[in-house]
């Protein structure tokens, strides 16, 4: 569980899956952790914009991890 971060299935796909990531304190969409074919592995697609901090970039990178 994060402190500061969502993480909302968006699309299940036949084997692959759609996180969509969103912030709690504004509820705004902040990106998507989706697979990355050429690299064959779940890869994060930040918003333009956006600022992460350390604590929320290792959040995203543990629930990558899990997938």
């Amino acid at each position: 569980m994060s402190k500061y971060l969502i993480f909302k299935l968006l699309e299940q796909k036949p084997k692959t899956k759609v996180i969509e990531i969103i912030s709690k304190q504004t509820r705004e969409r902040l990106g998507v952790i989706m697979w990355f074919g050429r690299w064959r592995q779940y890869a994060f697609f930040p918003d333009n914009e956006t600022v992460f901090n350390v604590e929320c970039l290792s959040d995203i990178q543990s629930y990558i991890r899990n997938l």
